[in-house]
Parts: structure tokens; C-alpha cells; sequence
């Protein structure tokens, strides 16, 4: 039986896993499509979160995130799960922590496959489940004086 990644000339160190990361600096959209680049690769998808100014109506003036040391952990295994339910030929996610202004990326995943649609699903997975499973929290301040957490 062939699994996704059974392509000539790949060995079996070959991880379609090329870039993860939870990261106090600047996040880089260069960095990231760099990463998923294959030559087998048909389509590339890449979503771009930044931080906006407004939230539910408020104004948001900075947040912050931080997360959970398992973060990184968890972060593995949402890729891992996203290479084995789609054809991936590379995956590439980061997410920034620590003080951010508007503007500011917040997170940066990509996704490369044989084909366009492929690659547009896994790329909505993995910033989906991301969002949904990674313990990573934001917390907003707004140009009232009040303050949210979110995801916490």
C-alpha cells in the first residue's frame, strides 16, 4: 500500500513537517514559503493572521500572547495530523508570542500539495485546528481601559 508521501527518490526521513515554530520575534511570510517550496508541488496555500484594531466592535489598541509550555508539542501533533489526512508535500506553521501591535503578523502557516485544492483544504485545517487545539492565548487591551483573554 502507498501512502501520501511514498513518492520516488523521498526517504523515509523525509518529513513533509519542514518548519515549526512558537516564536518571540518578528514573524517572517519569506521564511515560511520558503519552507514548503517542493518541486512536486502543483499548489502552495498560505494564511497570514495580524493582529487587527478592533475586536467585537471595540478598539483594540496591543495584545499579547502566550502559551502553554505543551504548545509546541501540540503544535506537532495538529501538523502531524493535517500530513496524514491530506496529501502534503510540506507544511510550515509559526506563531508569535509576547507583546504585538496592530498590524503585526500573529501567525504564518503554509501548505504545499500536488494540487491547488488540496492544498487550500489542508491549509484551512491547519490553521483551523491551530486555533481550536494549540494552547497559545491572547490578551486584549482596548482603547476603553478594558481587557479580554481569549482561548484561555
Amino acid at each position: 500500500m502507498t501512502s501520501w508521501h511514498d513518492h520516488p527518490g523521498d526517504s523515509a526521513a523525509d518529513d513533509p513537517v519542514r518548519l515549526l515554530a512558537i516564536r518571540d520575534t518578528p514573524l517572517s511570510v519569506d521564511e515560511v514559503f520558503a519552507a514548503v517550496g517542493d518541486d512536486a508541488a502543483g499548489g502552495t496555500a498560505l494564511f497570514v493572521g495580524t493582529v487587527r484594531n478592533h475586536d467585537g466592535g471595540a478598539d483594540v489598541d496591543a495584545l499579547g500572547y502566550s502559551c502553554h509550555p505543551s504548545a509546541e508539542a501540540e503544535l506537532r501533533r495538529v501538523a502531524e495530523k493535517v500530513v496524514a489526512q491530506f496529501p502534503v508535500r510540506a507544511l510550515a506553521a509559526v506563531h508569535r508570542v509576547g507583546e504585538l501591535a496592530v498590524g503585526d503578523l500573529a501567525v504564518v502557516v503554509a501548505v504545499s500539495c500536488a494540487h491547488r485544492g488540496e492544498a487550500f483544504d489542508a491549509c484551512r485545517k491547519l490553521i483551523d485546528d491551530l486555533k481550536r487545539e494549540v494552547p497559545i492565548w491572547k490578551h486584549q487591551r482596548f482603547s476603553d481601559g478594558t481587557e479580554e483573554w481569549v482561548g484561555a
